[in-house]
Formats: structure tokens, sequence, C-alpha cells
């Protein structure tokens, strides 16, 4: 949960393994010495995290295979496309129709995708990018568990509750036994096999320090392990790697480098970029993205913004609304409307059809109840259960009344999936 279905090795090159999974062929990464052809393993992220017996895959994949194609025809059925929609022009219809056909759209040709209007071409905007996710990346849809293990950070980003602006907050930091317990809890109890460790840039947690954490989580359990914890340093990126984290959540927030400035003064976007391309150069799994709707910003930097995480080589793509924060400079600012997102998180879809995995974060959650479903029909296939321990959730308020904040994981997974299973999604990243 994100569940890794067990597939069998297939095939052996260098580093990397060919796995069938019912009839599919998919490559992953392979770093397991004794790994051998024939062997059953999981996967996550496009990493082999953990081989598996024989029995045990096969009893697994017994109980699984029927529900997995249902699901498989329920999402056919849904992501179902007919052009002939009316309420649509001529330029936009033809637009949509070359995005279908996987054609690669220019950057005007997006920018005007991005600014429909119109509620029949929003429309069949967001059916086209559903069944752009579905013809490329299957009914696959990851779920990762996140934990924020401390809302300490000295920087002064303008739009952001835990910065060093808002003076109210109750602050907290885990220790490493806190933050070990509720790994245990998040992979042996619910399932569990990718997790993000979060927090603000805590000058408490180190380089060193995180690295032995990610140690000692890598020896507990075969799970893949990313990092989000602001700019570490490049060096400080290479000591995690080497520690076993494995991908890295770092938003960019805006392409606009005049306006990343304004909302982080002291700061430039050429720091946040040089972390995100080194960290790609070390074989980092890349989640990144911007803000929408944050004051300032324009259509054409929301254009730019999706042109730039293509270009940083997003393995998932995370975009989330503006929300104000009363401790912040922005606390009078407003949230961008659904649509905007919207178009946005399809646009996204359209801009990298065949590779990006696309998230329908907390922020547009809290913004809109009916996010998750909206997003995942309007070509997302990601979420995040927060799995924080929730004595410590409220204290990590980068804006108010988050979604999820007092529900309980199990609450969390329950609704999750049954809201995939209504939508023919299966909660594992590797599509069937």
């Amino acid at each position: 949960m994100c569940y890794a279905i067990p597939g069998r090795v297939e095939a052996m090159d260098e580093r990397f393994v060919t796995v069938d999974y019912f009839g599919e062929k998919k490559r992953a990464i392979n770093e397991l010495s004794d790994l051998r052809i024939g062997d059953y393993i999981y996967a996550q992220g496009g990493y082999v995290i953990q081989a598996l017996p024989e029995q045990e895959a096969r009893s697994i994949l017994s109980v699984w295979k029927e529900t997995f194609f249902e699901l498989q025809e329920m999402d056919l059925q849904l992501s179902r496309l007919d052009m002939k929609d009316r309420g649509v022009d001529k330029k936009t219809l033809r637009l949509l129709d070359k995005a279908a056909e996987s054609r690669p759209l220019s950057g005007e040709e997006l920018y005007h995708l991005l600014n429909l209007e119109n509620d029949h071409e929003r429309s069949m905007l967001y059916k086209t990018a559903n069944f752009l996710r579905r013809k490329h990346l299957g009914n696959s849809c990851c779920v990762h568990g996140i934990i924020e293990f401390s809302s300490y950070c000295p920087r002064n980003c303008f739009y952001c509750g835990i910065s060093a602006h808002n003076n109210k907050l109750a602050r907290y930091r885990m220790t490493d036994e806190e933050i070990y317990a509720a790994v245990d809890e998040a992979v042996e109890k619910h399932g569990f096999q990718a997790l993000v460790l979060q927090s603000g840039e805590d000058p408490e947690f180190p380089a060193p320090r995180l690295a032995g954490i990610i140690c000692e989580i890598k020896l507990r359990h075969p799970c893949l392990i990313f990092i989000s914890v602001g700019e570490i340093g490049i060096d400080g990126l290479r000591e995690l790697y080497d520690a076993g984290a494995r991908g890295v959540l770092l938003r960019f927030e805006t392409s606009n480098p005049e306006l990343y400035q304004t909302l982080h003064p002291g700061y430039s976007l050429d720091s946040r970029i040089a972390h995100l391309k080194a960290a790609y150069e070390m074989g980092y799994l890349i989640i990144t993205g911007g803000l929408i709707g944050v004051p300032g910003q324009t259509k054409r930097d929301m254009l730019n913004d999706i042109l730039l995480a293509r270009e940083l080589h997003s393995e998932m793509y995370s975009f989330g609304p503006f929300i104000p924060h009363p401790g912040t400079p922005l606390a009078d600012k407003t949230v961008a409307p659904v649509e905007q997102i919207l178009n946005t998180l399809a646009a996204a879809r359209i801009a990298d059809p065949d590779n990006a995995k696309i998230l329908v974060t907390t922020s547009f959650e809290t913004a809109d109840p009916e996010a998750r479903e909206k997003g995942l029909m309007a070509g997302a296939n990601s979420v995040m259960l927060n799995v924080t321990p929730e004595r410590f959730r409220e204290c990590y308020e980068i804006y108010p009344n988050r979604a999820h904040l007092h529900e309980s994981i199990p609450v969390q997974i329950e609704t999750t999936l049954n809201l995939l299973r209504g939508l023919g999604r299966a909660p594992t990243d590797l599509g069937v």
C-alpha cells in the first residue's frame, strides 16, 4: 500500500530486469546481488525492492488476478473517449484529437488547453487526459505514505505555514525512535512499501543523521524511501543516496525566477534547480512541481512550470493549489479555482503522456473535498496518505485545515481503496 504485485523475472541486463505481470512486461532497476531469472520480486518506483518465495508469490497472484482484471475492465469503460462531443470549438477539438493520438503538442498548443474556460471543452480536456493515462500507464495508481517528522524550518517562504514567519506554531521534532516506530507501523501493519520522509529544513537533522536513519530503516524493511527535506546540499543528496534513499520530493514551486525570489527572499531558483538536476544524475526518482494560483503567477508561468517539471525528468508531477495561511505574509490572498487546478493536471498529463505519474495533492483535497476523484478522472494516477503519528500532524500546518488531518491510517486506506475500486484503479504503480 502502495501494494506491490509479485512479478516473475524473465530477463536480466546489467542493472535492469524484465518482469512479467499478468502477461505484461515491465523493466526495473535491480540492486539485489543474488537475483536470478525465474525469481519472483516486488518492485516499486521502477526499483526491485525484494525477492519472495515462489509459493508465496503464486498465492498472492491467485488472489489478485481476477480482481485486477475486473478493475482493468472497469477502468477501460470509464476512460473511453468520444471526440464528437458538442460544444467544443474546432481548434480545441483538433488539439485534443492530436493529443489523443499521442502526437506532441507545442508550448502554444498546451497553453491553449491550459486556458480553456468553456465547461464542455474542459470536460473534453479531462477526458482526453484520462484516456492518455489509461493508454500509456494502465489502471495503476500509486499510493505512497508520508511521514512528517519535523516542523522546524528556518526558511521564510511567504506561503508556507511552517516557515519562520509563523511564530505561533507549536513545533515538534520526532526522535529517531519515533520515526522508526512510524515506519514500522506503516510497513508492517499497513503494508506500505514506498514512504516519503518529510520535514522543514531542520538544522537538527543534518545529512549524517538522516543517512543513519535511512540506513536503519533499510535494515529493517525492504521499502522505497523518498526524502523531502528541502535543499540539503549536493553532498547531502549523495550521502542520503548512498544510505539507501532512492527518491526525492522537492518542488520548485514556480519556474519564474523573479516570482521565486519574491516568494523566497534570499534564495534563488537556480539553487533549487541545481539540486533537482544533481539528484537526477545521481539516480534519484524525482517528484517536483509547483504552486497553482500563487499571487503574482500568470498562466504563462503555469505552462512553464509544467514544461520545467518535464525537463527535470519528473517521475511524479506534484502540482497543488496555493492555500493562504494566516501566519504568513500572503494570509489575505485567495485559492485558485478548482477548474484551474484540474486544467493544470490535465495539461501536465498531455505534456508527458507516457511517463508521468501525476499526484492529487493533499492541498487540492483541502481545497475541494471531491478533489481526489476529480483529479484521478483528469489524468492523475497517484495519491499520498498521511502516516505521521496523529499527535504530531496538527503541528505540521503548511496550510490550515488540511484534509485527512484527524483520520486514522486504517480509515485513510479504506476510503482510498473504496474510491480506487469504484474507478477501476489498482493501488500499485504497476498497471495491469
